[in-house]
Order: structure tokens, then C-alpha cells, then sequence
């Protein structure tokens, strides 16, 4: 058993000694004991931006010609999720006439006497055939007056919010130097009553679809890196499996179902294996394992919880979380060799570990007093900076990009999902009326 406050379980999200939420690492310990403090299904989230960057690009979007006329603004759109990065501000296009659709139609200085940096124009309207929508744009650097971008889309009408997505896509790697990650999808559990369910949308919260229902807990979803596919927890038996699921056949298959408890599954970067969590030999530790449930292989021993599997971007090495020290603490393993070192050492209680793309670091979950907030340290310097300032922020889950960083927590007595970027300074909600929402997982770029 852990020791002091972490022995207690988290049955209903509350420790009952403070009446406070306790993190998911107790429910990797004892899922059959834990409950989500989620609720609800299909409810589509909206996005609140709560705090922004403070060196923001002026860049001005002006309503594409055509677009009234069908079910998506592809520009608004387009320009609520470049604001939603935090790294771009809008500048109001209104009272420039005529409104520009092209480059040719451009008039800079009405631009620049607006203070913007960037223009989009733009046209959506049919095609001559096969009923399609064509989509034009073009992204212009005022101050240089040259063109950054342009592109013609001929799409279905179902359609246009993903092309939209797609040209912010464009319109901030040319503007940041970063892929964009609004094509991209996000994967969160659910609650209502007794009913569970695993929900995939759209990254601005649109288009929810349940991937899994159950009336036990659903835990711990992961996207595999291709993004085919969703690992997660389900207590249907009334024991924690693992199950592989496809998103594009809907077939599941069970990877892990060992004698005692399997959780916390994590993918390796080639989407091949699992590292998973098993109590099959007595305590919980840490196995790879193929994606079909062959090969189960134990990757060390100790007294300890070994829990919480993150792999490297390599692959080379897996951080993951063990209270082997005495506290929950987070602690790196090179697969090559075997060797073990711990990383987190301010406080007693850091879990969840996460790296980011780019390899250069990694966000946890750190306590602080009573307060459990997301943190990010960096492997050179091993410096930490705590990013947010809730009372029960967890789950962390990271962009493809590295910019932003999903995450779960609380408001008005209900579970919500909140984003905040890598350097603290964007920060959003994520919220779905009188709805509980839990466990995000942040899938890969769109292929």
C-alpha cells in the first residue's frame, strides 16, 4: 500500500478524509475501487478563451464571398481557432468596402491602418459539376505585401468544417513556424447516470461521436500514434481490461486481461506495443506487451506501484510513475539498458507523466498543499514551472505540437476539460452545459 494520504482511494473522485478529488493515479492503482467524476454524453464542447498570449500576431480574416449561403463560415471558423491558439488576434474586418475575395482585390494600407500583420481572404461557392463546394484562400503578409499562401479546395458540403480546420492548419505554420492542430481530434470519457461512454471529437469540440458505452467505468483512453486507434480501460467484466478498439471498423479486441488488475495503457511511438500496468505477479508493475496481447514481457521489479507509462518520443526510454522512494514520484527507465532514474524531487506527490514532442521535457501532475496542478519540467536544467492554478487539475494530455496541453478538471462542482499552453500563458475552458467531462487524450496530427 502507498503510504500517508495516497493509500486512500478515489470511489467517487473524493478523498473522504478532506472531501477533496484525488488524482487518476489512484484509480491506476485500484481501478476496481474507482469511479469518474464525469458525466454525460455527445454534448459538443465549447471553448472559452480565458487568457491569451501576450506578443499575439494582428492578423485579419475577412468574411469569404459565398459563404452565407451554406451551414459552415468556413472563415469564422477559421479565425475562432487561430484565436484559440493564443498565438494569433484578430483584428475586425468590418468597414473595408468593397471586401476583398482575392489577392488582386487587396488595398494594403487599409490594412496596415488597421494594425494587422496578416490578411486571409477568401471565396467559397459551387462547382460546375459533381456537387462540390470550392474553397479558396489566400494568406498575405501586409507589411510586405506579398502572398504567404494559397490554396483551392473542392470538397462536399459536409465537409467545409474540416476544410476550414485545414487552412488554419496552414495559415498558422506559416505564421508560427509550428504545425497547426486543428485538424486534429481529441478522445474524453463521459458520464450520465450509470452510463459511460468514450466520445471522439473534433479538437474545437465539434462533431462529438461515442466510440464505447458501458454502465461500468470506462478509464485511461490513448490514441496510438497513427491515430487508427484507442486503447482504454473498461470495468464491463467487473475487472479492469485493456482493450484495443479501430476507430474506422468499430472492432475492439482485449489486449489485457490478466488474473488482478490491467490499466494504464501507453503506446509506443510506432504503435506496435503497450507498455500496460498488471498485478498479474503480485503488485503493480510495468509489462510491454504486443497490441494483439502476445509477448507479455515485465520491464523491472520493485516493492513499489510502478504505474503510468509514458514513452519517449524515441521510444529509447518510458517515464512513469512509482512510489518505490516512499511518495508517488516520477521516474525514467531506459529500455536499452534497463537503468532507472528519478526525475521529480520538489514535493511528495508528482504523477502522470507526459513528454512533449519534441523530447525536451515533460508535464506532470504536482501537488501543492491541497492543490493538485499540471507542471512542466525541462530535461536539461530540470527546472519545473507549475502551468496552472486549479484545485484538481489532471490528466494531462498534450498537443501533437507541443503547444498546448489538455487536461482535466473542475468548476462550479463538475468535471471539464481546460487547456493551457506549454509557457502557462493561454488558457482555455472546455465545457458542455450542466455536463461532466473527464480523462482527455489529445490524438495525433491528421495524416
Amino acid at each position: 500500500m502507498l503510504l500517508g494520504s495516497v493509500r486512500r482511494c478515489r470511489t467517487t473522485n473524493r478523498d473522504p478524509a478532506t472531501s477533496r478529488q484525488m488524482p487518476r493515479f489512484l484509480c491506476c492503482i485500484l481501478p476496481l475501487l474507482c469511479l469518474l467524476a464525469a458525466s454525460t454524453a455527445r454534448a459538443q464542447l465549447t471553448i472559452e478563451i480565458i487568457g491569451g498570449g501576450a506578443t499575439a500576431i494582428p492578423i485579419a480574416i475577412v468574411p469569404f464571398r459565398g459563404e452565407a449561403g451554406y451551414p459552415a463560415s468556413v472563415s469564422s471558423i477559421v479565425g475562432a481557432d487561430l484565436e484559440r491558439s493564443g498565438r494569433l488576434r484578430l483584428i475586425d474586418p468590418g468597414g473595408v468596402n468593397p471586401r476583398p475575395s482575392g489577392p488582386e482585390e487587396v488595398r494594403f494600407g487599409d490594412w496596415t491602418s488597421r494594425g494587422a500583420d496578416a490578411l486571409v481572404v477568401g471565396s467559397v461557392g459551387p462547382q460546375v459539376d459533381g456537387g462540390r463546394i470550392e474553397v479558396r484562400f489566400t494568406l498575405l503578409d501586409v507589411v510586405k505585401q506579398t502572398q504567404l499562401a494559397g490554396f483551392t479546395y473542392a470538397v462536399l458540403p459536409t465537409q467545409l468544417r474540416a476544410t476550414a480546420h485545414r487552412i488554419a492548419d496552414v495559415i498558422y505554420e506559416k505564421l508560427t513556424g509550428d504545425a497547426g492542430v486543428f485538424s486534429t481530434r481529441i478522445a474524453y470519457i463521459s458520464k450520465q447516470g450509470p452510463r459511460y461512454e468514450l466520445i471522439v471529437a473534433d479538437a474545437d469540440g465539434y462533431s462529438p461521436q461515442t466510440i464505447v458505452t458501458s454502465n461500468e467505468p470506462l478509464l485511461s483512453p490513448v490514441w496510438s500514434p497513427d491515430g487508427t486507434r484507442i486503447a482504454y480501460v473498461s470495468l464491463e467484466n467487473k475487472k479492469p481490461v485493456i482493450y484495443v478498439q479501430s476507430l474506422s471498423t468499430g472492432v475492439r479486441q482485449v489486449v489485457a486481461n490478466f488474473r488482478g488488475s490491467n490499466s494504464a495503457p501507453a503506446w509506443s511511438p510506432d504503435s506496435s506495443k503497450l507498455a500496460v500496468t498488471l498485478s498479474k505477479d503480485g503488485g503493480s508493475q510495468l509489462y510491454l506487451i504486443n497490441v494483439d496481447g502476445s509477448g507479455a514481457q515485465r520491464l523491472m521489479s520493485s516493492a513499489g506501484i510502478d504505474t503510468e507509462a509514458n514513452f519517449a518520443p524515441d521510444g529509447r526510454s518510458i517515464l512513469f510513475t512509482s512510489d518505490r522512494g516512499g511518495s508517488p514520484q516520477i521516474y525514467r527507465l531506459t529500455l536499452a539498458t534497463g537503468a532507472i532514474e528519478r526525475m521529480t524531487f520538489e514535493g511528495t506527490y508528482n504523477v502522470s507523466p507526459r513528454h512533449l514532442p519534441d523530447g525536451k521535457g515533460f508535464v506532470f501532475v504536482r501537488r501543492d498543499g491541497n492543490q493538485f496542478n499540471i507542471a512542466f519540467e525541462d530535461f536539461a536544467t530540470r527546472q519545473v514551472q507549475v502551468l496552472t492554478q486549479g484545485t484538481l487539475d489532471e490528466s494531462p494530455s498534450i498537443a501533437p505540437n507541443g503547444k498546448l496541453i489538455l487536461y482535466a478538471s473542475n468548476s462550479g462542482g463538475r468535471g471539464i476539460l481546460a487547456a493551457v499552453s506549454s509557457d502557462g500563458r493561454v488558457k482555455q475552458r472546455l465545457t458542455a452545459a450542466a455536463i461532466d467531462v473527464r480523462e482527455p487524450a489529445w490524438g495525433p496530427l491528421a495524416k
